[in-house]
């Protein structure tokens, strides 16, 4: 199985911490960010498509070709066009697989909940969080199908939040994206659409950590210090 990985941003939340590496290479507790990530994928995933931006020399010196043994194959994102164009970029390694995972290269996971996540065709990891206002909102109904997502509502119908992790159909990439005025393609409008035609389950997770500020490195300093793994 293969997984794709976004990992092009400049990590301008994180500054100045990454003035002189990029978001991924972030150390928490004497190990990078992305090796939390890697130790967090299901045993399933042989292959990651990671798609890499800023300082991407040091992400590729320090992954190389094989990383703890999964294959790494590196697209390049020149500019931050968003994560539908992440997406696209993806298309030629992916198009043909029956389902893939998507995650995010700045926040950690469960490895046993990302897990369950695989069980579906298509399914989004999400969190119940007290504030979820700057986090995509889902409903999701007794079956556990998510029936709506709602990008950072201001008046939230729920406190389950979409967190990065994706499990998705290789049809993901029959729905395209316009731009907005600022020229930025979104993910989340590529979802909404395969929405209309598949079923997406909700999983919800029992631990999520994002990591956008210098603040949540030292909180997760915190809470990793006390558990044995993710």
């Amino acid at each position: 199985m293969k997984a794709a990985i976004f990992a092009a941003g400049e990590g301008k939340g994180l500054q100045p911490l990454t003035f002189e590496r990029p978001k991924p290479l972030i150390p928490i507790l004497g190990k990078t960010l992305i090796q939390y990530i890697w130790e967090s994928l299901p045993d399933e995933v042989d292959e990651v498509i990671l798609v890499v931006g800023y300082k991407k020399k040091m992400i590729r010196s320090f992954l190389g070709d094989k990383f703890q043994g999964k294959k790494v194959t590196y697209v390049e994102q020149g500019q931050a066009t968003g994560t539908a164009d992440a997406l696209m970029l993806c298309k030629p390694y992916l198009k043909n697989e029956e389902k893939f995972l998507l995650m995010f290269a700045d926040e950690l996971y469960s490895k046993a909940s990302i897990a369950c996540c695989l069980k579906h065709r298509a399914a989004l990891l999400i969190a119940e969080i007290e504030d979820p206002r700057r986090f995509g909102v889902v409903i999701v109904n007794k079956e556990g199908i998510i029936q709506s997502i709602e990008e950072k509502p201001k008046h939230p119908k729920s406190k389950l939040a979409v967190t990065g992790v994706y499990v998705l159909s290789s049809e993901i990439f029959d729905y395209d994206t316009d731009p907005t005025e600022d020229r930025v393609r979104y993910f989340t409008r590529m979802i909404d659409e395969y929405m209309k035609e598949h079923v997406i389950y909700g999983v919800e997770t029992d631990f999520w950590l994002p990591i956008e500020y210098p603040a949540d490195i030292k909180r997760a300093e915190k809470i990793l210090g006390k558990k044995k793994k993710l």
